[in-house]
């Protein structure tokens, strides 16, 4: 038997028509959707109409922007290189963004053009090779996965990849990628042996598809091979010369034993576990991000940046906590510039530990142990005047370069996956954050018109570019690239923006288009998150086709991770109990849904609702 309680409308949506909500009374299986009709009219919003011009603008610049810069292979129109400064992770990171503005709903034409790319690129860097670097002189991918490199630019280089599951995990391509990568660090390959079962490490900051560095680096693995600068390149960091390259990398030789930065490479495990639901992938990540727990706990509190191969803290750095590349003492000498860089990239580990709290259910040991390392490091403050100045780097005589802000790395992140308001205070002053709690009505409207600006001046930037293909290194498009989703994913998806270092996508809500078979809110629906909790969701859904239905489904989490409990329109409640949910907006139609949701229920996963 149907329960078809009656919802009526608010002021805020004209009461014309009735809301039927058809309801199964049976027990609901995990992915089995509950659908709501909604037939009351609500001209459409501002926002709306933006949201909706936003991704059509964000496609056609996007394709003008691959027309310029990438040849019908797929390939970027740049000269290749290895190295830090301009290296294949460059290269690729040419689409950031595009996977998720597919997925938020975007033309097909995002998702044709962001496959093209990856597979040239992959073919692109397996045929580039190097002259002097010794470890890529047989191609700068293997298996089309960088040879060996730190994780702050595998991360970059991985994160159009770690996305495309989004909206094509069938892809067959991404499927054996998805395994074969994640097996280079769970020692499936015996040219890979980065992990050390029995100390729960990867063997060294420089890592990939040929296996660990166990050598200090030098200046030119990190630079690459000579390079012709002056009158013809405009290196992105700075640099004048070549040397100046080298010498930027000239101390970056601690690189044996693992870091924290490595941690970024459970992404890989994360989207073969989404993919497959194999529980191999989840228990090196979690038994991983452990090991990572553990070594905070026994440093005090806050994470050691050199792990020995013997699996002793500073093992590899004198004993030094702090050491390292990349550490937590790590400032070296800039050339460009001739002043001392404060350069640490450690804070990028917590994806590691974000990826396991999705995986365990919300346990809040992933995130408690950096909530502890942000108070201790605080505590350190000091007072210079009248102004509370706080640490952010640890060094053989204590702490030192000092702000005048609160350190707080991954703070939102924290905030975001707890919901509680012990996270929230070293965060700050946060926009977004703000709305959702009831302030500035005018912000969706605010953080769309910027988008709909960089879009605008960013394709002028393209208008402006001067380079040719003999006279490009892979990163000067970068700045150029036109997808601008930083404001579609907090308001549509209610999410934060993973960022670019290789993160899956952290969100309440996605939207699929059940009739077009296809990830993204379908043709002429805009949807707004209103407010945020730990246990609830308001969600307005508008349809601006004021002669065609449509129907969406709605998905709890990025990966089904959360619950639909109950939703309640006009003061009447309706029990869900699953992860999805249904709605067909009638012509013109729209309403406000609050949902109350049960975060961390379910096993997250990639695989599209018609296909589980």
């Amino acid at each position: 038997m149907n329960r078809m309680p009656n919802f009526f409308a608010t002021s805020r949506f004209p009461a014309a028509c009735l809301l039927l909500t058809l309801i199964q009374t049976t027990s609901l299986a995990a992915d089995e959707p509950v659908r709501i009709d909604v037939r009351t009219p609500l001209s459409p919003p501002g926002w709306a109409l933006m949201e909706r011009a936003l991704l059509d603008a964000n496609a056609e610049a996007c394709r003008k922007y691959f027309a310029h810069y990438f040849d019908e292979r797929g390939y970027l129109l740049c000269v290749e290189r290895w190295g830090g400064d301009d290296g294949p992770d460059d290269a690729i990171e040419n689409c950031n963004d595009w996977p998720i503005l597919h997925a938020l709903g975007a033309h097909d034409d995002v998702l044709a053009m962001y496959r093209k790319a990856l597979e040239g690129h992959f073919r692109q860097y397996t045929e580039a090779k190097t002259t002097d670097v010794p470890f890529a002189r047989d191609g700068m991918y293997y298996k089309e996965f960088p040879v060996k490199f730190d994780w702050l630019h595998n991360g970059e280089g991985l994160t159009v990849f770690n996305l495309q599951g989004l909206s094509d995990p069938n892809n067959l391509n991404f499927r054996q990628r998805t395994r074969r990568f994640a097996g280079f660090y769970m020692n499936e390959d015996p040219q890979a042996a980065n992990y050390d079962p029995e100390h729960k490490l990867i063997r060294s900051l420089f890592n990939g598809s040929r296996g660990p560095l166990l050598r200090k680096a030098t200046g030119l693995d990190w630079a690459g091979d000579p390079i012709e600068v002056e009158g013809r390149f405009l290196p992105r960091h700075g640099e004048n010369t070549y040397e100046q390259m080298v010498e930027h990398f000239k101390d970056y030789n601690d690189v044996v034993g693992d870091h924290p930065s490595n941690l970024l490479a459970t992404s890989l495990a994360m989207n073969a576990y989404l993919l497959t639901g194999e529980e191999k992938y989840r228990d090196w990540l979690l038994e991983y991000v452990d090991a990572w727990n553990q070594r905070m706990r026994d440093n005090g509190g806050i994470i050691p940046t050199n792990i020995g191969l013997d699996g002793t803290i500073g093992g590899e750095t004198d004993g030094k906590w702090y050491g390292g590349v990349y550490g937590w003492g790590f400032t070296v000498l800039d050339p460009a510039s001739g002043t001392m860089a404060n350069r640490s990239t450690f804070q990028s580990g917590f994806v590691g530990f974000m990826n396991a709290y999705i995986l365990s259910g919300g346990d809040d040991a992933y995130v408690d142990g950096w909530r502890k390392q942000l108070d201790i490091v605080n505590s350190h403050a000091k007072t210079e005047g009248e102004r509370t100045m706080y640490p952010t780097k640890y060094g053989d005589e204590g702490w030192y370069a000092f702000v005048p802000s609160p350190y707080s790395p991954n703070a939102l992140e924290m905030y975001y996956l707890t919901m509680d308001d012990r996270d929230r205070k070293w965060l700050g002053n946060n926009a977004w954050l703000d709305y959702l709690a009831g302030k500035n009505p005018q912000y969706p409207e605010q953080v769309l018109q910027a988008d709909f600006a960089k879009i605008r001046q960013r394709h002028q930037m393209m208008r402006d570019d001067t380079t040719t293909p003999d006279t490009r290194l892979a990163d000067d498009p970068m700045p150029i690239n036109p997808a601008s989703v930083n404001s579609l994913v907090p308001l549509m998806l209610g999410g934060i923006h993973p960022g670019h270092r290789g993160s899956i996508l952290h969100c309440r809500v996605r939207y699929f288009d059940p009739v077009a078979r296809r990830a993204g809110i379908p043709e002429d629906v805009a949807a707004l998150v209103e407010k945020l909790s730990a246990d609830g969701m308001t969600l307005t859904l508008v349809n601006s086709n004021q002669v065609e239905a449509r129907d969406v489904q709605l998905q709890a989490g990025g990966y089904g991770e959360h619950q639909f409990d109950s939703a309640t329109v006009d003061g009447e409640t309706v029990t869900i109990d699953s992860r999805l949910f249904t709605v067909r907006l009638a012509p013109g139609c729209g309403t406000r849904v609050q949902f109350a949701m049960t975060r961390y229920a379910n096993e997250p996963t990639m695989i599209l609702p018609w296909d589980r």
